[in-house]
């Protein structure tokens, strides 16, 4: 199949890259040239503009979107939406909010287009060994990108999820499931470390260990093992851990629906926390058990040049 491919990051490239060796043309437009040329160089055919990758694109289109969440992508499909032409189809492959998926497959219905929305998961070894792809969108739509999905995902790695929405759904679900297991590993490590066992023990060897039928192995060990190996200390890295939105939006799903999530919601809050080495309530604490009872507390450092 011939396919347009917006976006050339870290999720993008690869993808790109799996279906050009699978046998289809992969169209390419990236903000950043350089990313674009560079698919060329491995059979890819570079465009410079919107308007040129619609151009390279004979009806009906299919054009496939994998750039952040907010405005870069609601920008790119605006712009598609006065270039595409009635028959053609968009998905929007990002970790966008379900309920923007709705929003815009009415106005893109409105033009006789049509929308799919669909959450990959993969990461970076998704060129290898595929891409996990949960799909939203009309049953006609999902079986027009079939033939891009089977190269795409590993063996029954994909799935027609339900209606417009339920793609970016699913896959919000996945990613706060993901929040709570990485947390899981993460304290579980930590208590591991700071045991009276923990200076000789070999994390990445236990990782390893692990994996070997225990009823904790999973990829992300698999993931934890090479990570230890090259840094047992992890000592060049920071504790700073960001989110996408999509533990956000898991945990208001959460109340929506008045379902108990407190593993996901309390692994949201830790990577908050994890941002502010000396958070403000942490500081309030401090102060309430020095007030009430006489407790010692640690004085700031001053900062450089401060009074």
């Amino acid at each position: 199949m011939r396919i347009g491919m917006i976006g050339l990051g870290r999720m993008g490239m690869n993808m790109a890259r799996r279906l050009l060796e699978a046998g289809h043309q992969v169209v390419a437009y990236n903000r950043t040239p350089a990313k674009t040329e560079e698919l060329a160089q491995t059979g890819g055919e570079a465009s410079y503009s919107l308007a040129e990758l619609v151009a390279k694109l004979a009806p009906p289109r299919l054009v496939w979107l994998m750039l952040p969440a907010g405005e870069a992508t609601e920008g790119h499909l605006q712009e598609l939406l006065t270039l595409l032409q009635p028959g053609d189809t968009v998905v929007e492959g990002g970790n966008s909010f379900y309920r923007d998926d709705i929003r815009r497959a009415e106005v893109f219905a409105q033009r006789g287009l049509r929308y799919l929305d669909a959450g990959v998961s993969g990461g970076i070894w998704g060129l290898s060994v595929g891409y996990c792809t949960m799909v939203g969108g009309d049953r006609a739509g999902f079986e027009l990108l079939e033939p891009i999905l089977k190269d795409l995902a590993p063996a029954e790695g994909y799935m027609h999820c339900g209606p417009t929405g339920a793609g970016h759904f699913v896959k919000m679900v996945h990613n706060g499931i993901e929040y709570g297991l990485m947390q899981a590993y993460a304290e579980g490590f930590a208590i591991l470390k700071r045991s009276p066992y923990g200076q000789g023990l070999d994390l990445g060897a236990l990782s390893h260990l692990w994996n070997q039928g225990s009823v904790i192995r999973s990829w992300l060990l698999e993931l934890l093992e090479p990570a230890f190996a090259k840094d047992p200390e992890l000592s060049a890295i920071t504790g700073y851990v960001d989110d996408s939105g999509e533990g956000r939006w898991t945990v208001q799903q959460a109340v929506d629906s008045g379902v108990s999530a407190p593993v996901i919601a309390l692994s949201l809050f830790r990577r908050f926390e994890s941002r502010e080495p000396n958070a403000f309530e942490a500081r309030v604490l401090a102060a309430l058990r020095r007030e009430f009872g006489g407790h010692p507390v640690r004085s700031a450092v001053p900062s450089p040049g401060g009074g």
